[in-house]
C-alpha cells in the first residue's frame, strides 16, 4: 500500500500550491473556496489543496498576499486575498526556476539523444 504522505504527487503539490494560489490571484482576489475552486477548474479536478488556509496565511506573512476585504454572508466572515507586487514578483522568478529546472530534469531522466 502507498504512503500517500510521501508520495511524488503530495510533495509534488506540497510545493507547488503556493504557486498555484499566487498564479489563480493574479486573475482577481479571491476568497478560499474561490480558490480551491479555481484551482480544481484549471486541474480538471486533479490538483486541490486539502489545506489551502494555512497557505495563505504563509503566503500573507511572506508579503506576498494581503486580504483585500471582507464580507459577512449568512453570518461567516469572508476574506478576499490579492496577489501584492512582491507576490508578482516571486511568482514570475519561481516560475522562471520552476521552468528551467523542470527542462534539466526531462533532459535528466530521458539520457543523451543519439
Amino acid at each position: 500500500m502507498e504512503d500517500r504522505g510521501h508520495s511524488f504527487n503530495a510533495y509534488f503539490k506540497r510545493a507547488t500550491s503556493p504557486l498555484v494560489v499566487l498564479a489563480i490571484l493574479r486573475q482577481r482576489p479571491m476568497y478560499g473556496y474561490e480558490i480551491s475552486a479555481e484551482m480544481k477548474r484549471r486541474s480538471n479536478g486533479k490538483f486541490g489543496i486539502a489545506v489551502l488556509y494555512p497557505i495563505l496565511y504563509r503566503l500573507e506573512e511572506q508579503g506576498f498576499v494581503e486580504v483585500s476585504g471582507t464580507e459577512v454572508i449568512d453570518g461567516r466572515a469572508r476574506s478576499y486575498y490579492r496577489i501584492t507586487e512582491k507576490g508578482e514578483t516571486h511568482l514570475t522568478q519561481s516560475l522562471d526556476e520552476f521552468k528551467v529546472l523542470a527542462a534539466i530534469f526531462i533532459e535528466m531522466t530521458e539520457g543523451e539523444k543519439a
